[in-house]
């Protein structure tokens, strides 16, 4: 009897199993937990908070409906944090500077630089002054030597347009962090750096030349009292780095998709049109770890990276 009731339950348990989802075992696509959990995309915090969210904001539902997954944007405090919260998995996708996203892909074997906007290719950092400092603008790389004995701000300190390049610009004239006047200041963030100058507590600063177009197009800079006095030449900086193990939550081909999708973003789609207009980009391109290997090199020669 207790045979013939076993062999009824099987019978019914059949068909359940045939209708459950399998899986094909020759895929990687991860389990529908893992699946299911957010990718946590971050951005060095390099200019005002209110403009991050909202840029990161409208990027995620784009990411969200180009994938497939939920997207989730994360702040964080510092460019350190950044790298920090990349290095831990707490963020899968983060847009950093050139100085912060070696210094990221160093701490986690296999991270890939996968995009950057057009300008980043051919990015250049500005030399501001206060006017009534009387710094005049400079020609050549040598003239920054007008700024010894001067007050000066850098942006964040592991800043690539903000510290790190201006820094080996500095030095090429030789300018040393000693003979400012007083203390170097570190800003925290282009739009600050831009303040402290217009409002004459620093004599100069340097910031990202993008910020700087951006501010002046939206007309938040008093160009009575702060202009540009120098102009850098052109070096590789923000890029989008990607760490590997996400191809193990969302699938062997995520990476590839998710470059895809940032390359995919239009100008002739308003939609799209904003988010690249909030990242003074007219298109995203692809790059790779190896167009780095300059700020590596400076970042080593400085002692941000060891």
């Amino acid at each position: 009897m207790k045979k013939i009731l076993l062999s009824a339950a099987l019978a019914l348990l059949l068909p359940i199993a045939a209708c459950a989802p399998t899986q094909d075992a020759g895929q990687n696509t991860g389990s529908q937990t893992e699946a299911s959990q957010p990718l946590e995309v971050g951005a060095i915090p390099d200019q005002d908070p209110e403009k991050l969210q909202r840029l990161y904001g409208e990027l995620a539902k784009y990411l969200e409906s180009e994938l497939g997954v939920p997207v989730e944007y994360k702040p964080v405090t510092d460019y350190a944090a950044a790298v920090t919260a990349f290095k831990v998995e707490d963020l899968d996708l983060v847009w950093f500077g050139g100085l912060t996203g070696v210094q990221a892909r160093l701490q986690v074997p296999g991270a890939e630089a996968i995009a950057q906007r057009d300008i980043d290719a051919d990015f250049h950092s500005v030399f501001i002054a206060n006017k009534n400092s009387g710094i005049a603008p400079i020609n050549d790389v040598n003239g920054l030597q007008s700024l010894k004995g001067r007050s000066f701000t850098f942006g964040s300190e592991s800043s690539t347009s903000g510290r790190l390049m201006p820094q080996y610009f500095l030095e090429q004239a030789n300018v040393k962090l000693e003979d400012f006047k007083g203390a170097a200041g570190f800003s925290q963030s282009h739009d600050a750096t831009l303040k402290l100058v217009e409002a004459g507590t620093y004599d100069a600063g340097v910031m990202n030349e993008q910020v700087w177009k951006s501010r002046l197009a939206a007309g938040e800079v008093d160009v009575d009292k702060v202009q540009v006095i120098w102009r850098t030449p052109a070096y590789y900086d923000y890029h989008w780095v990607v760490n590997p193990e996400v191809e193990k939550r969302y699938g062997d081909d995520f990476i590839e998709r998710l470059q895809a999708a940032l390359l995919k973003l239009d100008p002739n789609v308003p939609e799209q049109k904003e988010i690249l207009e909030l990242f003074g980009a007219g298109k995203f391109i692809s790059t790779q770890n190896s167009n780095y290997s300059q700020i590596e090199e400076i970042g080593r020669q400085i002692g941000k990276i060891q």
